[in-house]
């Protein structure tokens, strides 16, 4: 029982955020998964560890006899390959610095690599002798007991260190040439640690070693530890919000919609369908959105006759299709069709499928192997569904695949997707309960056979709704319910090692990954939308964000066939590329040295101009080249990628350092690679377990040429225009003002983000420029805002006014007049500005008013305004006939235009002044009383304009969210008090509350359907 205890200690230790005694404070990134396999076994825990590292220390160079250590600094450390310039810059840099570690003249710095180092607590001599045969057989030859009294440690080390005396504090003895020396040594000795180091994780698990099973039968990490979060604090990736220029971002606030990054045709952009949300009222969508995730760029795709407004479907990309599958319309309407968008032509088809039935359902998952879509499980009214169905978009046939043996229950709300010719699905939601499991599908083979997946370390725990992907050979899982308060995480399971790990998310915001959908970009996890509805606190919507997953270091095994393909094609390459050269005009080799970005050429008119220069490559090889190139900072990010050759070849933009670096290599063995006699050229074809991250530049041109990469002249150098967003236009535009007049450049931190526009007039925030020193430069900055806005006439927000008639005091900064034409929903709105208020975010409630019958409807508006209600009334929801109540003289004005712009002067009699006194009484059907904070005022008045039968009241108010109960008993109670003062015996009830929107914080503005009928006697 002590054992288990001093481990349950350690592991709580090894868990908590609390940084420990070591130089870095956390656990090593590098050697987690080595840790969790060792602490996952029942007779083992770690008591400290160190991956390996490369520094430079000072110590003192006096010695005394007491073991207590004389102290010392670390003056350079790293657990990575060292920056021979960064160690170079470090230790022959004048020590000027305030920040500098505080030495002594005559401490000894030393230069050191110590590989890696783990001591191991085991539970017996036997168990210990086991971990260090196994760490042996891997290299670590130093590896032994070190304790076998009350406690059995182990140490497992090697003995490829380094130590070098660099001179003291006051005087370096060594050469830079040398240093730079040690530290080549010092790297090669690193990657020697690490493939030590992988060799015994991978001997650990090996399932012929035992070493797996012993720790699957005796117990895991969360036995070990109960309670424990499982997130390595040693290491986080920070979550980045996408700014986003163009449309509204309030597009993307979403959720159960669907996202497909259109892969390398397209670039960065991810096309997202679909959903509940969006700007104004929150409701399905239907609209098509791409999001550029490099530039922040939105825009709407205008394609007719799409899908009918849904959530909870699935879209994949086949080729240049978009295949949307499923959904539901409405609480009652779940769909199975399919819809198709062409991206090339933005064209939506309904394609009919045959084959075997597809029921309908929603929430389902789906995902993409070849031209087949395979659809698992899903939820269709209660019904929830194990089924496994495969689309076959070549014949656009349905076929239900019949599993053998156990499989998945049935479930919704789980992820599914595909690496190579596996699904692999995780969690969901069985109708009781979140589910925690892993299941990998085969498509390739004929068994049609479900496995369960079995991994070690700590699997993430059961949810539903959440977002899976694939990166590099490595399956990551975020979000979904339940929610995690305190921490947000990202699991990743090694597809190779079946091994999970776990990372903390960094977030300035509490971002609710819930029903979002997640694409990987280059190197970015995107994640767009998600977020939920609670009835106490309102809804909640995530923004776009970013997730920069290349800190995490994965291994992309795709550079190893490539580059194995790469090797044994060299000879066939080096002749084609011979013949090449002999053809293609202005086309260079890699083995030439061309100076790319700077070489002059004549023009006719012997002018010198600058060539610009691309690199060449085949289709096949773009993926690669464009990472070596990105990797490296050699490609021109100013000028565009293009095909040449009706695709068949890739040209990429590079810059003037690629021809620095041919030159530098042009004596070595790059002279010789097209005359066949670098032998040395393949070393990179047989090391390929590397990453792209940790090539060297030298490798990389290798693997470059390997390709038949050919640079030639750019004859079409294509500048990339770099999008901006508005706010940076502006504070770009505003600044050289600033420094002309002699102000604070703190200035632009004031300048506005957001702004509104109503017809060709900018509105700013009422906020915006209220500083004194404006107003000193007011005459010439507004021309250069409006500019930045690219607006002619430009204005700022005031306070309603606190009148009973609301005024506006909209103040126009430039222009001549306030008058605006709007249009909204089909319907033309002119109006005064300056002198008329006109509120965004009714929109919702306009259109629902538009969406009713009335026909043969008499209404009656008591606060008309405009037209805000008046004009849906008349021209969508063609009512009979419209008495609009106005005291506002310029509304009154404004209204009177609107009607006749909108062709329905007919319809509508104007009432103006007070509506307590000129509302008609005893005709009504319907009457709208569209004032807050409170509209009670004219309750009286609205029964007595209702027909003796009786009609339906549409009330308006701001109401705190806690108590809107409340509200609606008094709205009813007071009509009928009303009502029964009048003479009527009506039953008063509220048939529906209408929330509008968030009028200030726990405050909405709400509409409560009243229905007013005659009592039965």
């Amino acid at each position: 029982m002590e054992f288990e205890r001093r481990k349950a200690a350690t592991l709580t230790s090894l868990r908590s955020e609390v940084t420990d005694k070591s130089p870095k404070g956390t656990v090593d990134t590098p050697i987690i998964p080595l840790l969790d396999v060792i602490n996952c076994h029942r007779d083992y825990f770690t008591t400290s560890s160190c991956s390996g590292r490369i520094s430079i220390l000072s110590q003192p160079t006096r010695r005394t006899t007491k073991k207590k250590a004389s102290g010392g600094a670390w003056l350079y450390i790293t657990h990575d390959p060292a920056d021979p310039d960064a160690v170079l810059d470090l230790v022959f840099r004048r020590r000027s610095d305030q920040d500098e570690p505080e030495l002594h003249q005559d401490d000894e710095v030393v230069f050191r690599f110590e590989p890696l180092i783990v001591a191991v607590e085991c539970r017996d001599v036997a168990a210990a002798q086991l971990l260090v045969s196994k760490a042996i057989a891997a290299g670590f030859r130093e590896s032994g007991i070190t304790n076998s009294n009350k406690r059995v440690i182990i140490a497992i080390r090697c003995s490829i260190r380094l130590e070098v005396p660099l001179g003291s504090s006051r005087e370096i003895m060594v050469s830079r040439e040398y240093l730079r020396f040690l530290v080549g040594v010092a790297n090669e000795k690193f990657e020697a640690n690490r493939k030590r180091t992988d060799a015994f994780l991978d001997s650990l698990l090996s399932e012929s070693g035992g070493f797996v099973a012993a720790a699957q039968d005796g117990g895991s990490y969360e036995n070990a530890h109960p309670g424990s979060d499982g997130v390595n604090g040693s290491f986080s990736l920070s979550v980045v919000e996408v700014e986003v220029s163009g449309e509204s971002e309030e597009n993307l606030y979403l959720w159960g919609h669907s996202a497909c990054a259109l892969g390398e045709k397209v670039g960065s952009e991810i096309l997202v369908f679909g959903g509940f949300g969006g700007v104004g009222r929150h409701a399905r969508r239907n609209q098509c959105m791409l999001v550029d995730t490099l530039s922040g760029s939105l825009r709407r795709i205008r394609v007719e006759s799409g899908p009918s407004p849904r959530l909870g479907h699935t879209a994949c990309l086949v080729g240049d299709c978009v295949f949307v599958i499923g959904g539901r319309a409405d609480p009652e309407k779940v769909l199975s069709d399919v819809w198709v968008l062409d991206i090339r032509k933005n064209e939506w088809k309904l394609v009919e499928c045959s084959g075997d039935v597809f029921p309908p359902r929603h929430r389902h998952a789906a995902a993409v192997v070849g031209a087949k879509i395979y659809v698992f499980g899903g939820l269709n009214n209660d019904a929830v569904t194990s089924s496994l169905h495969v689309l076959d978009t070549d014949d656009m046939q349905w076929r239900l695949i019949l599993v053998n043996g156990d499989g998945p229950c049935a479930r919704h709300s789980h992820s599914m997707v595909a690496s190579g010719s596996q699904l692999y699905m995780f969690g969901g939601y069985d109708g009781e309960q979140a589910l925690g499991d892993l299941y990998r599908f085969d498509t390739q083979t004929s068994k049609c056979r479900w496995k369960k997946v079995k991994s070690s370390g700590r699997c993430p725990h059961s949810r539903f709704s959440h977002s899976t992907f694939v990166y590099k050979n490595h399956l990551g899982v975020i979000g979904g319910c339940p929610v995690r308060r305190h921490c947000q995480e990202l699991s990743i399971l090694d597809l190779r090692l079946c091994t999970w790990r776990h990372v903390k998310l960094e977030s300035t915001d509490e971002d609710l990954f819930v029903r979002s959908t997640a694409n990987i970009v280059g190197d970015d996890l995107v994640m767009i939308g998600g977020g939920a509805s609670c009835y106490a606190f309102g809804t909640k919507f995530s923004k776009p964000m970013k997730i920069k997953l290349s800190p995490l270091k994965l291994r992309d095994d795709n550079l190893k066939p490539l580059v194995r393909e790469l090797h044994t094609e060299r000879n066939d390459t080096v002749k084609s590329e011979k013949r090449r050269h002999q053809q293609v005009q202005n086309v260079k080799t890699l083995a030439e040295t061309p100076d790319l970005n700077s070489k002059s050429e004549s023009t006719a008119d012997g002018i010198q101009v600058d060539a610009y220069w691309v690199l060449k490559l085949e289709k096949k090889y773009a993926k690669i080249g464009k990472d070596i190139l990105k990797k490296f900072g050699w490609l021109d990010l100013a000028r565009k990628v293009y095909s040449i050759e009706g695709g068949l070849h890739i040209c990429f933009p590079v810059i003037a350092k690629f021809s620095d670096v041919l030159k530098e290599n042009q004596q070595d063995r790059m002279t010789n690679l097209f005359e066949g006699q670098s032998d040395d050229i393949c070393e990179p074809a047989k090391g390929a377990k590397c990453l792209i991250d940790e090539l060297t530049s030298s490798k990389a041109l290798d693997i470059l040429k390997e390709c038949g990469a050919t640079t030639l002249v750019d004859e079409v150098v294509e500048v990339r225009k770099t999008t901006k967003s508005p706010s940076k236009i502006m504070s770009e535009a505003v600044a050289p003002l600033l420094k002309d007049k002699g102000l604070p450049a703190g200035l632009l931190e004031e300048l506005p983000t957001r702004w509104e526009r109503l017809g060709d007039i900018v509105v700013l925030p009422v906020t915006s420029f209220k500083n004194p020193l404006w107003d000193s430069i007011a005459e010439e900055l507004w021309p250069i805002v409006a500019k930045s806005v690219n607006a002619t006439r430009l204005a700022r927000q005031g306070c309603v006014a606190s009148t009973g008639t609301r005024d506006s005091t909209l103040e126009i900064l430039i222009g001549d007049n306030g008058w605006v034409d709007h249009r909204e929903n089909g319907i033309l709105y002119s109006f005064d500005a300056t002198k008329c208020m006109f509120s965004w975010g009714n929109l919702s409630e306009k259109l629902r008013m538009g969406s009713l019958d009335c026909r043969d409807e008499i209404i009656v508006d008591l606060f008309a305004g405009i037209g805000y209600f008046t004009l849906p009334f008349l021209v969508r929801a063609k009512a009979k006939l419209v008495y609009a109540c106005e005291w506002n003289p310029h509304a009154v004005e404004a209204l009177q235009r609107n009607v006749q712009a909108n062709s329905v002067a007919d319809k509508c009699i104007i009432l103006e002044g007070d509506n307590r006194i000129t509302a008609p009484q005893g005709l009504a059907d319907r009457i709208c009383l569209g004032l807050i904070p409170s509209s009670e005022s004219s309750w009286a008045t609205a029964v007595r304009a209702l027909r003796g039968d009786g009609g339906m009241l549409h009330v308006h108010g701001n109401v705190v969210d806690s108590e809107e109960n409340s509200w609606t008993k008094h709205v009813s109670e007071s009509i009928a008090e009303i009502a029964r003062s009048q003479g009527h015996c009506w039953e008063i009830s509220i048939e529906h509350l209408e929330r509008v929107k968030w009028y200030a914080p726990h405050i909405r503005h709400v509409v409560a359907d009243v229905r007013c009928r005659r009592a039965q006697k």
